[in-house]
């Protein structure tokens, strides 16, 4: 049964009183670090899941015994499938994404469908929702990744939902993240074959800081409920081509530079419609299409909200959050 709570794994005690924060796909890249972030602050956190029962070792020490609560977001299409999910809930953060679709769970479903009636059920109860999209949605885009995330975007706003949408650069981290680490990967090896096209520039943010900037805008949220719908958009402290952000991170642990082989364009399109086929690396059309064209915030509001600037890249290698326990052998 979808949209279900279940214990944690051990029973937590009686529930904190209190207002309580649930993050949609709290075992994820982004919910962990948004889980570990709200609980620095004090605050009473659940967590939905897929898969709750099966999520401990993903999530920070500190998160292991919140209780949790099933979603399947390809499930939950209408306002009243959220019902129970959101029953004694206060404040909504949804990380949940997909970067390939798998049987039921598309785009279109995860993305848009399932958020737009999560924002009518959460005006509905007069809840809170922060949702995370992402940048570089304004351009036209004919991946169904980017459409999807658009198209959720536009429903949010159209449900009139206390909502915040917030809008990360790409997300950087030392451990944790397919894509991140698949960065990483790439950075060291000797030579970076990279889409000639690729003139666009990043400002790649550490997670940790996307972590804390939803703890802070969830917090904000319980002491201030009925504040205005906003828009947010967050990077990281520089703005550089893929070239450059590779380099960069190829500095953490070698001083010789790689040798850049650049790729044409149209090569590295079907590469990308390849990857997305054959579901091997981070590398999608959406991507593709993002690389093209600059991909930062247009104001960078992660200082304002954080009241300090964001983290140097390389600042995840030097004092990592929480290192997730290594999945279980099936």
């Amino acid at each position: 049964m979808n949209g279900t709570r279940l214990p944690a794994e051990m029973p937590p005690g009686p529930a904190p009183a209190g207002p309580r924060v649930l993050v949609l796909g709290g075992a994820g890249f982004i919910g962990r670090h948004a889980v570990a972030a709200l609980l620095a602050r004090g605050l009473p956190v659940e967590i939905g899941s897929r898969h709750p029962d099966r999520v401990a070792h993903r999530l920070p020490p500190e998160a292991r015994f919140c209780p949790r609560r099933r979603a399947h977001f390809e499930d939950l299409l209408a306002p009243e499938d959220w019902i129970t999910l959101l029953t004694d809930i206060d404040v909504v953060v949804n990380c949940v994404g997909i970067l390939r679709q798998r049987g039921r769970e598309t785009y279109d479903r995860v993305h848009h469908r399932a958020p737009a009636a999560l924002a009518e059920a959460c005006r509905r109860r007069g809840l809170r929702l922060v949702h995370v999209s992402a940048l570089g949605l304004e351009a036209p885009a004919r991946s169904g990744f980017l459409r999807s995330k658009r198209d959720g975007e536009a429903a949010l706003r159209r449900s009139g939902a206390n909502a915040c949408i917030v809008r990360p650069s790409l997300l950087d981290a030392e451990t944790g993240g397919y894509g991140a680490l698949w960065l990483r990967r790439v950075a060291r090896w000797p030579v970076h074959a990279l889409p000639a096209d690729a003139t666009g520039r990043i400002a790649a943010l550490d997670v940790r800081d996307l972590g804390d900037a939803l703890a802070v805008l969830a917090q904000r949220a319980l002491l201030a409920p009925a504040g205005e719908p906003a828009e947010i958009e967050l990077g990281g402290e520089q703005a550089l081509p893929l070239r450059d952000y590779l380099a960069q991170l190829r500095r953490l642990h070698s001083a010789r530079a790689a040798l850049v082989l650049p790729i044409p364009g149209w090569l590295a399109r079907l590469g990308s419609h390849a990857c997305d086929l054959l579901h091997v690396t981070p590398f999608s059309f959406g991507h593709w299409e993002l690389l093209r064209r600059d991909n930062c915030p247009r104001v960078n509001q992660l200082p304002q909200l954080l009241g300090r600037p964001p983290r140097p890249i390389g600042a995840a290698a030097a004092s990592p959050a929480f290192a997730p326990a290594p999945a279980p052998v099936a």
